[in-house]
């Protein structure tokens, strides 16, 4: 456990209070619904290990802990990737960044009810 005051737990008190500032919607069943639509980590693809929620658009970005934004992470990848921009980050990590979006879409699209798509609006 960190000391009351010490840089760690400053930290990890002004991350609750974000966490705690914005909404987080994100249901168990959401939450199971992506995992296995993923079926693995959404940037690595490694499968068989524990996942943890990731946000897309990190907290401290402005991001939500909501369906439209939260990816099943392994733990390598939710810690290296911490609070950057995720394109940048898969870039840096050549990882397969086109693929990665194709897919966060159709999994968006699939478990998001009102999700937009453009090929059901009125022409």
């Amino acid at each position: 456990m960190a000391a009351p005051n010490s840089r760690r737990a400053r930290a990890a008190r002004r991350r609750t209070r974000r966490v705690k500032a914005v909404v987080n919607d994100l249901t168990e069943e959401q939450w199971a619904a992506l995992k296995a639509a993923w079926n693995g980590c959404a940037y690595c693809g490694v499968s068989g290990k524990p996942l943890q929620r990731d946000c897309v658009m990190a907290i401290s970005r402005g991001g939500r802990y909501t369906v439209e934004n939260v990816v099943p992470a392994c733990a390598a990848c939710n810690a290296s990737k911490c609070n950057d921009e995720v394109t940048s980050w898969m870039r840096r990590k050549r990882l397969d960044e086109r693929t990665f979006l194709e897919r966060y879409v159709a999994i968006k699209n699939s478990t998001t009810p009102n999700a937009h798509r453009p090929d059901t609006e009125p022409g």
